[in-house]
């Protein structure tokens, strides 16, 4: 079945209205018609089961006929610190990860990103990064937009991700002292958790561009405690790293339920 995201304030009195960009893909593109029936989705994790009552060239009506709540995100959440790779990865990325259940992405730009400076960034590139968060939410219907964070730089990067108890870390890096993810895992799990601690509120990932990190970048996220993992021999592509550690953590924490 179709699912499309609207903002809560389209739905009064049980039914929702259709206007501009979405009536057109909706109804133009998407050929729904008076009679159909889809989802809609909103910002409060609840899905609306409508039936289409009424099209016209500029708005459309739907009557509420059903209402559930989609299931959160189980904790630990994960978010992704990404340096910005080439932008039609960047955009593969996104799209997965919000299929993925990432919560959040982090762009930030740092030695060998694909730009240097967040003012680097073009114009309208934060929008379309929404709009594909939008198109991927529709699609796998989870209950909540993935957050897309404005482009920092490496410094407030750091500073953001902030290292605890609650505050889980894994620094892909492919260099020297090299650490298989597993046992990262198992070495956080006995430094944090005792008999009857609680898992961390959140999981940060730290992937980088095309180009990988550097020595002092690497040295960096040393002294901030973060030993270095691999996922293996084989190098990957950014996308494909940044999935597979999402998916090792789904496995390892339980989050696939």
């Amino acid at each position: 079945m179709r699912r499309y995201w609207i903002e809560k304030n389209q739905i009064y009195n049980n039914q929702v209205t259709f206007k501009g960009d979405q009536h057109h893909h909706i109804f133009d593109v998407c050929r729904q018609e008076v009679g159909h029936h889809f989802e809609v989705i909103t910002e409060d994790s609840k899905a609306y089961l409508v039936e289409v009552k009424s099209v016209t060239k500029k708005d459309a009506l739907a009557e509420i006929i059903e209402e559930r709540v989609i299931k959160a995100l189980p904790k630990p959440h994960i978010h992704l610190a990404l340096s910005i790779p080439r932008y039609n990865v960047m955009d593969s990325t996104i799209e997965r990860a919000t299929e993925m259940g990432v919560s959040s992405i982090l762009p930030f730009v740092s030695q060998y990103s694909f730009i240097r400076k967040e003012k680097e960034l073009p114009q309208g590139k934060q929008e379309r990064w929404q709009k594909i968060i939008v198109s991927a939410t529709q699609q796998c219907g989870r209950g909540e937009l993935m957050k897309i964070h404005e482009v920092t730089n490496w410094q407030n990067m750091l500073q953001t991700i902030n290292p605890s108890a609650q505050n889980w870390c894994l620094f892909a890096y492919e260099g020297q002292s090299i650490k298989p993810i597993a046992d990262e895992i198992k070495s956080l799990r006995e430094q944090y958790l005792s008999p009857n601690a609680q898992l961390p509120e959140n999981i940060w990932i730290i992937v980088g561009s095309e180009g990988g990190f550097s020595t002092g970048e690497a040295e960096q996220m040393h002294k901030l405690g973060l030993h270095p993992v691999t996922l293996g021999s084989q190098i990957l592509r950014v996308e494909t790293a940044c999935l597979t550690l999402v998916a090792v953590l789904k496995y390892e924490f339980g989050l696939m339920k």
